[in-house]
């Protein structure tokens, strides 16, 4: 008898959980799916090269089950798009169901071949919903780019790279001793994973306002919503500078997302300059933006941000900063070193293991501030190191080394730095503006990055303060 009751309520609890779960299926034309977006939207999609996957949420709102008898794309078996349905690849699917206030994933891909466009194109297509006779909709869309994929490339004789299209590079790409690589304004350099630009001959890349050269990671999709994969650092190695090259130009750059940053090998001949920089925002380094060793580098009107070391490192060497921003609010990593880090400056660092000569350095109208300490060095007497008028967020007083400097304060950049905004233009208070000596203004520095012309007296820092944009 204990077992037959026992048999019974086990027969019971079945019989109440199995009518708890309802297997019926709604037949009524009134229900409409829900979606968790109406748009599917991929990023850039470089032609012959498939996207990352893509998600769409679909909810069946109503307490009984429903069944779709169709889910296809618009286009059919032609469309650039694919997805998968409950681990199923296809371009259409029949008789998909969906308990009552449940739901199902849709995973979608896109692949676009190569055609004769230069600029960017829209592909685009509907995924059809049919459930009990009631059509619904979502659409699909990507924006095809052609491409021009460089895979170890040498550069042996001098070689152009225009805006026609991007340039995906692979690898590396080398300008090999004699040769001129020239850069045109507008032109977008994409380096895939680890690769890197090696520059042992001589590179013009000359860009203009409004029309910068991109130097960036390949990755064109966002690493969380509405934030582009752009803001991670480590996409690609970076830029060096061999010992062997001299009388290179950045003008109107947007170097990004780099592992090493802008490297300029040691030569220890400070007679000819290696390197100009004009109007460029180096940024995003997992180790600094731009280091430099016993060479002769000049920066006009730039910006160099966000490092996991320091932002800029220079060893020796002649250098000029005239109109820079040096900030860091660096995203993934506590920051190693100080934004501004200055190495070999005095007499007594020469030694047989060191023979180089000592650090002759200028910075002038400009701004060093940011989440690590401004300058390895507090203490330049004695040096060829000078700093006049620099906003800088450390305390301190002017001395030989340290003229008209604005010390302890706030520029006020318009970065947001929770919100994953960078923007080193200056707010409309800031201390910065018009504390600069019109004097020190270089002929390069009369316009900035933007193209605006400094007023007088001049901003301190890279921007002549328009505001944001």
């Amino acid at each position: 008898m204990r077992y037959l009751l026992l048999a019974i309520l086990a027969m019971l609890v079945s019989v109440m959980v199995q009518s708890c779960i309802s297997d019926d299926f709604t037949t009524s034309s009134s229900v409409r799916l829900r979606f968790s977006t109406d748009t599917v939207s991929f990023d850039t999609v470089f032609t012959d090269l498939g996207t990352p996957t893509a998600r769409l949420r679909v909810f069946n709102p109503d307490k009984k089950g429903v069944n779709i008898s169709s889910i296809s794309f618009g286009s059919g078996a032609d469309s650039r798009f694919s997805m998968n349905v409950d681990g199923v690849s296809g371009s259409s699917f029949h008789d998909v169901e969906i308990r009552g206030g449940d739901s199902i994933f849709i995973f979608i891909e896109c692949y676009i071949p190569e055609n004769q466009d230069a600029r960017p194109f829209k592909v685009e297509d509907l995924i059809l919903f049919n459930t009990n006779g009631t059509e619904q909709k979502v659409v699909v869309e990507a924006f095809g780019q052609n491409v021009t994929r460089l895979r170890n490339v040498e550069v042996t004789s001098d070689m152009t790279l225009t805006a026609a299209r991007p340039y995906v590079i692979f690898d590396s790409l080398t300008v090999r001793p004699g040769a001129t690589l020239c850069v045109d304004p507008g032109a977008q350099l994409l380096f895939h994973d680890k690769a890197s630009l090696v520059v042992e001959g001589r590179l013009e890349a000359i860009g203009e306002p409004g029309k910068l050269i991109a130097m960036r990671g390949d990755r064109l999709d966002n690493v969380l919503p509405d934030v582009g994969y752009d803001i991670m650092a480590g996409q690609w190695k970076g830029v060096r500078i061999a010992a062997g090259s001299f009388d290179n130009r950045m003008e109107y750059c947007d170097m990004r997302s780099t592992t090493d940053g802008l490297r300029i090998d040691s030569t220890a001949d400070v007679s000819r300059r290696k390197l100009t920089l004009v109007n460029s925002w180096l940024h995003n380094s997992q180790s600094t933006v731009l280091e430099s060793r016993y060479a002769r580098v000049d920066a006009y009107g730039c910006i160099f941000s966000e490092a996991a070391d320091a932002v800029v490192s220079l060893h020796g060497g002649v250098h000029r900063f005239s109109q820079c921003t040096m900030a860091n609010y660096y995203l993934f990593s506590v920051i190693s070193s100080p934004i501004l880090s200055l190495y070999h400056l005095f007499g007594h660092e020469v030694n047989d293991l060191n023979p180089n000569p000592v650090m002759s350095a200028s910075f002038d109208n400009g701004i060093i501030y940011g989440l690590a300490s401004d300058i390895n060095e507090g203490d330049l007497t004695g040096s060829d190191v000078y700093l006049r008028y620099m906003l800088m967020k450390a305390t301190g007083t002017d001395d030989a080394n340290f003229l008209h400097c604005l010390w302890g304060d706030d520029p006020l950049f318009e970065t947001v730095r929770e919100d994953y905004y960078f923007n080193y233009r200056l707010k409309a208070d800031s201390p910065a503006i018009g504390a600069g000596d019109p004097t020190l203004v270089a002929p390069e520095t009369v316009t900035d990055i933007d193209g605006h012309r400094r007023a007088t007296p001049p901003a301190l820092g890279a921007y002549a303060c328009k505001g944001a944009e």
